[in-house]
C-alpha cells in the first residue's frame, strides 16, 4: 500500500457522494421529472450528476495517491471547485428546489478544498514567489468558499434576495454600478477617510511623544482619551456635522477623534518598551532625550505604532461611513447604504459593504507591507 496515502478528507467525501447517490434527486424538479419517464428534465444541470460524482471521487481518489503534494493539491482543486461549479450553475433559476443530496455534494465538494488547503499550508517551500503564492491562494481559497457556502444556502433553500442577496447578485451589482460606487469611494474614502487618518495618526503620535516627554501630560491625558475613546459615534457624528457642516470635513473629524486615541496609547505604551540596560547605556553614551528618543526608544516603539496604524485603518473607514448616516452630499458610501435601505434595494447595499470591504483591506494590507518594510529587523517580521 505504498501508492496509497489514505486521508480523511477525500474519505469522507467519497462517503457523501455515495450517500448522495443513494438518496437520489438532488431537487424537487427532478424528482417529478423523474416520475414521469416521457418527461424532459427541467433543467441541463441534471443530465451531469453523474459526473459531478465522478469529479469528486477522481478528485478525491486521486489526491490519496503517492503523488507530489503540489499536484495533489491542484487535483483537489480543480476537481472540487469544478464539480461545485455545476451544482450552483445547474441550481440557479430552480431556487428554493435542492434537496439534501445538493448540501450533501456541496459538502463533499468542500472536502476536497479543505484538504487542498490542508496540503498547501504543510508545504515546506523556500522564500520567493512561489511561497508568497501559495500564502495568497491559501486565504483566498477560504474567502472563496465563504461565497460558495452562501450562494449555495440562498439559492438551494431559496431565501428571498430582498433579504439575503447571494454573492452573483452582488457581484452583477458592482458591474452595473461602478460609476455610483466609484464616486462614492471617492467622497468617502480619498477625502473624509484618508484627510482624518493622516491627521488623527499623527496629531496622536505627537501627543505621545509629549506625553512621554512631561510626566504631567502623561497622567493628566491618557485617562482623559480612555474616556474620550468610549464616546459613541452616534453621538460623536451629529454634533462634528453641525459644527462642520454636511461634506466631508464633518466625517474627517469623526475619523481624526476616532484615529486619535489609539495611536496616543499604542505610542505612549511602545515608548516604554525599550529596556533599561538599553537607556543605561544610551546615557553612559552622553545621550540626550532626543538622541535616545530616535535611536532608541522610536524604534523599539514602532511594532506598537503600526500595530495602531492597522487598527485606524479600519477604524476610520467605520467612522467615515458611520458618520455620513447624519448628514451629507447625495454622495458617499454611508449615504448609499441608508438611502438603498429605504429603497429596499438591498442588492445594492451590499455591493456597497462589498467595496467597504475591500477598501479596508487593501488599506490595512498597504500599512502591513510598509511595516514589514520599515521592520524587517523585528523578530515578528524575521520569523515570518
Amino acid at each position: 500500500m505504498r501508492w496509497f496515502k489514505p486521508s480523511w478528507q477525500p474519505l469522507l467525501a467519497v462517503v457523501l457522494c455515495i450517500g448522495a447517490g443513494i438518496l437520489g434527486p438532488m431537487s424537487a424538479p427532478e424528482a417529478a421529472a423523474l416520475a414521469d419517464p416521457t418527461a424532459t428534465l427541467p433543467y441541463p444541470w441534471l443530465g451531469s450528476k453523474g459526473f459531478i460524482f465522478d469529479l469528486i471521487i477522481v478528485g478525491a481518489a486521486l489526491s490519496m495517491m503517492r503523488i507530489p503534494p503540489l499536484a495533489a493539491a491542484f487535483v483537489l482543486f480543480v476537481c472540487g471547485h469544478a464539480a461545485v461549479w455545476l451544482l450552483l450553475s445547474g441550481i440557479t433559476g430552480f431556487e428554493g428546489t435542492a434537496l439534501l443530496p445538493f448540501y450533501l455534494a456541496i459538502a463533499a465538494a468542500w472536502l476536497l478544498a479543505w484538504r487542498c488547503v490542508t496540503i498547501l499550508s504543510e508545504l515546506e517551500m523556500p522564500a520567493g514567489p512561489a511561497r508568497t503564492l501559495v500564502r495568497l491562494v491559501i486565504p483566498a481559497i477560504f474567502g472563496a468558499w465563504l461565497l460558495i457556502v452562501w450562494e449555495a444556502v440562498v439559492r438551494g433553500a431559496g431565501i428571498p434576495f430582498i433579504l439575503l442577496p447571494p454573492p452573483s447578485a452582488i457581484g452583477a451589482r458592482i458591474a452595473t454600478s461602478l460609476p455610483i460606487l466609484a464616486a462614492d469611494v471617492r467622497q468617502t474614502i480619498f477625502k473624509a477617510v484618508l484627510f482624518g487618518y493622516v491627521v488623527g495618526c499623527a496629531s496622536g503620535f505627537a501627543a505621545a511623544v509629549l506625553a512621554d516627554r512631561f510626566v504631567f501630560l502623561r497622567r493628566g491625558l491618557l485617562p482623559i482619551g480612555n474616556m474620550v475613546s468610549a464616546l459613541p459615534i452616534i453621538g460623536v457624528a451629529p454634533i462634528m456635522v453641525m459644527w462642520f457642516g454636511f461634506d466631508w470635513h464633518s466625517k474627517a473629524a469623526v475619523v481624526i477623534i476616532m484615529t486619535f486615541f489609539p495611536m496616543l496609547v499604542n505610542t505612549v505604551t511602545g515608548l516604554a518598551a525599550s529596556g533599561h540596560m538599553e537607556r543605561d547605556l544610551m546615557r553612559t553614551y552622553a545621550s540626550d532625550y532626543w538622541q535616545t528618543l530616535f535611536k532608541l526608544r522610536l524604534p523599539a516603539a514602532a511594532p506598537f505604532i503600526f500595530n495602531a496604524l492597522k487598527i485606524n485603518s479600519t477604524l476610520a473607514l467605520i467612522g467615515a461611513i458611520v458618520a455620513e448616516f447624519f448628514g451629507t452630499p447625495v454622495v458617499g458610501m454611508g449615504f448609499r447604504i441608508s438611502t438603498e435601505v429605504g429603497r429596499m434595494n438591498i442588492d445594492m447595499v451590499w455591493a456597497e459593504i462589498a467595496v467597504a470591504a475591500l477598501a479596508g483591506s487593501l488599506f490595512y494590507g498597504v500599512v502591513a507591507l510598509i511595516e514589514r518594510a520599515a521592520t524587517f529587523w523585528h523578530p515578528s517580521v524575521r520569523g515570518g
